[in-house]
């Protein structure tokens, strides 16, 4: 085939509507599990917060999630420091990170907020909180338009300087959110794309829960797998065989993303 007649068949095919639905707006700009862009945390003693990560007040089944959700790594990667305001969106009813925030606030003269509904209160003064931390959301805000008006209120809560800290089941990359969400994963780039149209800048990303055994080939979604285990819907009944290999796949494959409002922004 001579080149003009394959060029213009090329150009034909990118302009036509079922190309272009399958191309992202923003192609990511950091390569998953490549070089660089990867950043795992420099651990320092704060003793405080190891206190209220392996207090007996937690509840058994949190402390037990640990090894696999890394609580001390995380927040340090995130920049927790004592004295913060920290506010916490839709920490739901099990409280897993509130459990260790709360009581590392109030051991250390910070504040922790948490907020159920972001666009409607955020439970601070615009422009004050140090922190914002946002754990497994995004697949249920994508699917009914709620990212970008939450992501709009982070910006506008938090100080120039602040942080998104961001913790979130990880598909594979290159899929169309829509079709992923409902089985609570999301695009890495999705949840950078939204944070940098809302004004943010990604910091750093860390592999630190990150889960190779994890293919999120799984028949009730993320939930799944521990620690909900869910093994009953519509029909379908896990074999005991089955139950054993999820178990051992853990907990899911996640992101972990710390993001700052610009220094200079309002």
């Amino acid at each position: 085939m001579r080149p003009l007649v394959l060029a213009a068949i090329l150009a034909s095919a990118l302009a036509s509507p079922a190309f272009a639905q399958s191309v992202p707006p923003e192609p990511p700009t950091l390569q998953h599990r490549q070089g660089l862009s990867m950043e795992m945390p420099k651990v320092e003693e704060d003793a405080a917060l190891q206190a209220a990560i392996t207090s007996t007040t937690r509840p058994e089944a949190d402390r037990v999630r640990d090894s696999q959700r890394h609580p001390f790594e995380t927040l340090t990667f995130w920049g927790l420091q004592p004295g913060l305001t920290v506010v916490e969106i839709e920490p739901g009813r099990a409280g897993w990170w509130r459990n260790i925030l709360e009581p590392y606030a109030a051991a250390t003269g910070g504040r922790y907020v948490p907020v159920s509904k972001p666009t409607e209160s955020m439970g601070v003064e615009d422009g004050t909180a140090d922190m914002v931390v946002v754990a497994r959301a995004f697949h249920n805000w994508s699917r009914d338009g709620r990212t970008d008006p939450h992501m709009a209120a982070f910006f506008k809560a938090l100080k120039p300087g602040g942080v998104l800290a961001v913790e979130q089941h990880r598909s594979v990359e290159g899929l169309n959110v829509a079709d992923v969400a409902s089985t609570g994963y999301v695009p890495e780039s999705y949840v950078i794309h939204a944070a940098r149209r809302a004004g943010f800048e990604l910091e750093a990303r860390s592999e630190l829960n990150a889960n190779a055994k994890d293919d999120r080939d799984h028949p009730f979604g993320v939930w799944t797998l521990p620690p909900v285990r869910t093994s009953e819907r519509a029909g379908r009944t896990l074999t005991a065989e089955e139950r054993a290999a999820f178990d051992a796949i853990g907990e899911s494959d996640r992101m972990t993303l710390r993001f700052r409002k610009p220094e200079t922004a309002n």
